[in-house]
């Protein structure tokens, strides 16, 4: 097949570069940064190794989300949405970009997105889960983007016609409770996907499609449990007859097969992908490494001798997502 589209793919600047240090051992952490700092390098010969032609890059996490003054947060977005329209300039035939936002103030994101759409030619947004905003004895809080103060930044998104990457994180300290004593479970191993996919279903349930039908959700890891889930999410004791408690108009299934489209990112398991094909047709499933925090040549090896169909292989690879991201290829 052509070459392979991939696009949960991320980048540091020094300023975040940081925030990916607890990720990896110690002993790991120099090749860890060594992999964020290029664009390049390294990754361009993997990605010509492995026959992946375009990679759309994203900035490392948690990132601005944790970032809770305002200002500040503005700033890193705008400087990092800057280096990564430079490095796309230098190779506009393997590279595009994410936008990252500073969704502590949903106006400023709002406009950032539209600049980077409409002048640095970003095919779309990549934000790394809840912003935190500063509280007055010091603290932060986390907002999700379900609240009503985010409908007109979800307008907006609608607007410009572009994805919206919802990518995880860890919670907070003080939400994240369950976790005590077992940190291992934290991370990309359990916490990310439970923290995404309550994201998720908020979105769903807050009744954000029925007012903005048009929106496009990407999420990653093959869709952080919820395709496993649709059936209980939607008839928990379907016995009992009570109405939804919540705004929401449809179905879970409805929005998450209408308005979702899942990346094979960093969760290289054929048998889920299979799954994952039943219950949203091979048509919403993209292609994606988690580079650098994945190897490359572990996703597309994978990807490649999966036993799936070579009309899904090419849809699933290449197509879907330069249809979605508008790569005309």
């Amino acid at each position: 097949m052509q070459g392979k589209i991939a696009l949960e793919e991320h980048f540091a600047i020094p300023e975040t570069l940081n925030d990916s240090a607890g990720f990896v051992p110690g002993t790991y952490w120099d090749e860890l940064q060594a992999r964020l700092l290029d664009i390049q390098d390294v990754r361009l010969k993997l990605m010509d190794e492995h026959n992946i032609e375009t990679m759309i890059l994203s900035l490392n996490a948690p990132a601005v989300q944790a970032i809770p003054e305002r200002e500040r947060a503005i700033d890193i977005a705008r400087r990092a949405n800057d280096v990564l329209a430079e490095e796309c300039a230098k190779r506009p035939d393997r590279f595009r970009g994410f936008a990252a936002l500073p969704l502590q103030d949903p106006d400023a994101a709002a406009e950032e997105l539209r600049r980077c759409v409409t002048e640095l030619g970003f095919v779309g947004a990549l934000v790394n889960g809840f912003s935190q905003s500063a509280t007055v004895d010091g603290g932060s809080t986390p907002l999700y983007y379900d609240l009503p103060r985010y409908r007109p930044f979800w307008a907006e998104v609608e607007r410009l016609d572009v994805p919206f990457y919802l990518h995880p994180r860890n919670p907070l300290n003080q939400d994240a409770r369950i976790y005590e004593g077992h940190p291992w479970l934290l991370g990309p191993t359990w916490a990310f996907a439970q923290e995404t996919a309550v994201h998720a279903l908020r979105l769903m349930a807050s009744g954000l499609f029925d007012e903005h039908p048009g929106l496009r959700i990407v999420l990653g890891h093959m869709g952080e449990g919820i395709p496993a889930m649709l059936w209980r999410i939607d008839h928990r004791n379907a016995w009992v007859d009570v109405p939804p408690a919540y705004p929401a108009k449809r179905r879970m299934v409805d929005y998450f097969t209408e308005n979702f489209f899942v990346t094979t990112s960093g969760n290289f398991r054929t048998q889920t992908l299979i799954d994952l094909l039943l219950e949203l047709g091979s048509e919403r499933v993209m292609f994606s490494t988690d580079w650098p925090f994945e190897n490359i040549n572990h996703a597309a090896e994978w990807f490649d001798a999966a036993s799936i169909s070579e009309a899904d292989r090419l849809k699933i690879g290449r197509t879907n997502a330069a249809t979605l991201f508008k790569l005309g290829r």
